[in-house]
Formats: C-alpha cells, structure tokens, sequence
C-alpha cells in the first residue's frame, strides 16, 4: 500500500515513479500539526467563552483524525525513500492542504457560502499575503483574530521547515523539501544536520516574535494586538486586528518598532543566525543585505522628499515616520499601512507600485521576487553589455566577490520572466471578470508577490471582499503559486515531461 506507485498504471499518459504513500504519511504528519494548531484559538476562545471555539474544536478534530488515518494506513519502514519528485509534490500539497484546514474554522462560523471567502482568507494567511475578505475585522471574535495571525506565523518560516523541525521524519530528504520551499535561489546550510537547520531557524523567529511582542506590550498595546501584530510583522504576513490597521494605535513609538521588526524580517536568517554567533563580517561584505538596505533608504527618501514637496503632510517627522514605514512595509511584502497611500502624490504611488516587484533578501519570510534575484539579473544585463564590446572575455556574473553558476544565472532569469507574464497574465484574467484593469493588475502583483494590499479597489482603506467569487479563487492560486517560488508549482504541472 505505501509501496511506489507507477502513475503509468493510472494514466497512460503520465510515467512518474513515485512514492505516494511516504507523500502522504508526511501530509497525514502535517495534519496533526496543524490539528494541535488549531487547538490554541479554540483554548483562546474557550477561557472567553466565545461561540467560535466550536468552529476551532470541530476543525482541529477533522485535521486529527484524516491526518492520524494517513499516518497509520501510510506508516513507513526504516526504508523511507524521499527524493526530489516527492519533495515537490509534498511541498505543494502541504500548501494546498493547509489552505483547506485553514479555511474550516471560517467555514463553520460562517456557513457553506461562505468557502470561496474562506479559502481565499485562509490562502492569504499562510502565504503571508495579508489580503482580507473581512470588512470589519474588530467585530471578528478573538480566536479568529489570532487564528488569522497565527497561519501568517506558520506559514512565514514555512510548513516545511516547520515539520523537519518538529517531526523527525521529515528530516529524511530535508534539503530537497527546503529547496522546493526555501525562498531564493541560493540556499545556506546553517548547521551540519538538516532538521538542526530548521530548528535554528524557527528559534531565531520565536526569539525575535517575543522580542517583539514584548516591546508592543510595553508601548501599551493589548496582549492580543501585540501578539497579533507581531506575528504578520515577523512573517511579513500584514493581517492587523485593527481595520485602520497600524495606524489605529495613533502612535509613532509602535510604527517605529513595526518597521524596525519588518526590515529584520526580510533580512536573511541565515545572517541572523551568524550574527548570533558574534559573526558580523557579512555586514558589510553582503552585496544582497547592502542592496536591500539602499533600496529601503532611497525609496523612503523618494517618497519622504514627494510628500514634502506635494504637502500632504505638515510635519517632516510624520513625513519621514510615514514614507519610510509604508516603503518598508511594501519593500519586505508585509502589507501593513498607516495612511491611505493611494491618495499619496502620483510619484510616490508609482514607486510603490515598482517596489511590490522587489521583495525582501532570499532567506527571509517576503515574498515577491526576492533582492538577490533583481541584483543578480541587473548583473546579467550589464556582463552581456560589456560582452558586446569585449566578446572573446570571460565575464562571470558575480556575487559577493564569488561567481555566480551559469545554471543559476540561467535559473534566476527564466524566474523574473515568469513572474512578470504570471503577473500580467493574472491582470488580464481579472479583467475578463469584470476588475476594472488599476484594481486587476496591482491586484495579480499584491497576490503574487504576497504583499496584500493594492491600488484602487484593493488599497490599503479597502479589502478584496468586492472581488468576484471566481477571481478570488484566480488570487488565492496567485498567492500559493508566488509563496511556492514559482519552481515548485511549474514542477508539479509538467511531472511527466520530467520523468
């Protein structure tokens, strides 16, 4: 039963030998877990004697039970057989699985029509995206606010990584399961043992989340706000328990210590992890990390110098409090706000737009198309320039001093294109549904680059609940597709010209 499966038994057309049943023993693994997650809202809302810790309870025992089936039908022997084809079909399915328990608690409390809403709620937060469907979120009860924080907590570090760090098994074929999830292209092996990897790295995110929970508390933000709020920052995630979101707090002490915690989170944890050590010498030498920190500077200054210039404020501390929180919200996909920036000077609006195709250092919970990849592909365009003039010279495109592979060059650049026509593409299908085209494609870029909020009928005083049912159903495919790094997706529909 849990033996390889031959999809050509199933399918004339496919040929792909895989191993189905160690897939699904890691998924039945992945249930359980997400089973006992679901049990922290439910206590939440069983000590506050809410309704919704029924929805929560009913969720958490659909999750254990199929997952406690998959892993008893689907147990495996010491001969665990996981190679890359598992890893990319794991990886998406854990995606999708998540999305769909995610959504049971939306479902329970608010009926069968209300799925579509549900999944696209429950997509969006354990991709980090942040786009909601709710339009009062302070009337949501407070199991499902932290319901809505906690899968943008998990999905930050990633399910995968999650599960090596937790579940042993998982640590069989760890790096073909971070390299099918793990955001950027060039991964780091922090410590000799995959699983020891992983949990190095959920330890530096739960160091830095209760760091800043801590200095949320002390700014006098409620306990719920606080962890809440942290959460999203720390996963770059952006869902607020508050529908003015930041700004609600009317405190510029809070929106420093968000941007400080978003700007740490879309650095590299691998350079979190060295710096622990007391190794601060990639500081300076890091070409991405430089990149990412003038990016974030000049864009604020940009739009610091816009709002001056246009006076859409009237203190140059507010503008600079302002232009440099929303660049950095934006830069790292996080997505919160504290102003209605699409009502912002034509400028700055234009260079946020730019900035959604950025996104954070590879390593780091953002999402979109990564510091590391732009650099590397600004480099590739200036090598071909100079091999116009010099074509017999040996010209590698660098990083950090080191050459880059070819394959990798070759890997980044086939990326970017693709994220460019799956952003386009995604604009376009919007419009067939009836988006008017501003609304579409920041729509396609905010979902696909896992950033949230848009222009027009997204913006940040708006939410995606006016989006018709069947783009929203295009969106949420948008965000896992944009979470999966594209790669991992693209595998898992061509499987058979792969075999």
């Amino acid at each position: 039963m849990a033996g390889k499966v031959d999809a050509k038994s199933l399918s004339g057309r496919f040929r792909i030998n895989v191993n189905i049943g160690s897939v699904l023993f890691l998924l039945g693994r992945l249930l359980l877990s997400l089973a006992l997650s679901l049990l922290i809202p439910a206590l939440v809302g069983q000590y506050l004697q809410e309704d919704a810790r029924w929805s929560f309870y009913v969720a958490a025992g659909i999750a254990g039970a199929l997952g406690l089936f998959l892993e008893r039908y689907f147990h495996q022997g010491d001969d665990f057989d996981f190679g890359r084809r598992e890893a990319f079909l794991l990886v998406s399915s854990a995606w999708l699985v998540a999305t769909s328990v995610g959504a049971l608690p939306y479902m329970l409390e608010n009926g069968v029509a209300f799925t579509v809403n549900a999944l696209f709620e429950s997509a969006s937060g354990f991709t980090t995206t942040g786009a909601s469907i709710f339009t009062d979120v302070e009337t949501l009860p407070s199991s499902i606010l932290l319901w809505r924080a906690l899968t943008q907590w998990i999905g930050g570090m990633g399910i995968i990584v999650l599960g090596i760090a937790v579940l042993p098994k998982l640590a069989v074929g760890g790096m073909e399961l971070l390299g099918a999830e793990a955001p950027g292209p060039i991964q780091e092996k922090l410590t000799p043992r995959i699983a020891q990897t992983a949990k190095a790295l959920w330890g530096i995110y739960l160091v830095l989340t209760l760091a800043e929970i801590g200095i949320l508390l002390a700014l006098g933000l409620g306990p719920l706000d606080a962890v809440a709020h942290a959460f999203a920052s720390m996963a770059t995630g952006g869902f607020s328990t508050r529908n003015a979101s930041i700004s609600a707090f009317d405190s510029a002490p809070v929106e420093w210590t968000v941007t400080l915690f978003m700007v740490l989170a879309g650095m590299s944890f691998a350079l979190h992890y060295q710096w622990l050590r007391g190794k601060f010498s990639n500081l300076k030498s890091d070409s991405e990390l430089r990149l990412y920190l003038g990016i974030l500077c000049i864009g604020t200054s940009v739009v610091f110098l816009d709002l001056m210039l246009d006076r859409t404020t009237s203190s140059l501390f507010e503008a600079l409090r302002l232009s440099a929180f929303q660049v950095v919200s934006i830069v790292t996909t996080t997505g919160f706000a504290t102003a209605d920036y699409d009502a912002w000077p034509q400028v700055s609006r234009v260079l946020l737009f730019m900035l959604m195709f950025t996104g954070g250092c590879a390593g780091s919970t953002g999402g979109s198309v990564k510091i590391v990849r732009l650099y590397i592909v600004f480099k590739k365009i200036g090598v071909d320039l100079k091999r116009m003039l010099q074509p017999h010279a040996v010209l590698p495109v660098r990083l950090g001093g080191r050459g880059i592979p070819d394959d990798v060059v070759s890997s980044v650049t086939t990326f970017f294109v693709l994220f460019l026509l799956l952003f386009v593409l995604g604009g376009l299908v919007l419009t067939i549904f009836g988006v008017d085209p501003v609304t579409a494609f920041s729509a396609s870029a905010a979902c696909l680059g896992n950033i949230g909020p848009g222009f027009a009928g997204v913006g940040p005083t708006m939410n995606y609940a006016g989006v018709p049912g069947a783009a929203k159903v295009v969106l949420a495919l948008l965000m896992i597709v944009g979470r999966l790094e594209l790669y991992t997706v693209m595998v898992i529909l061509f499987f058979r010209r792969l075999a």
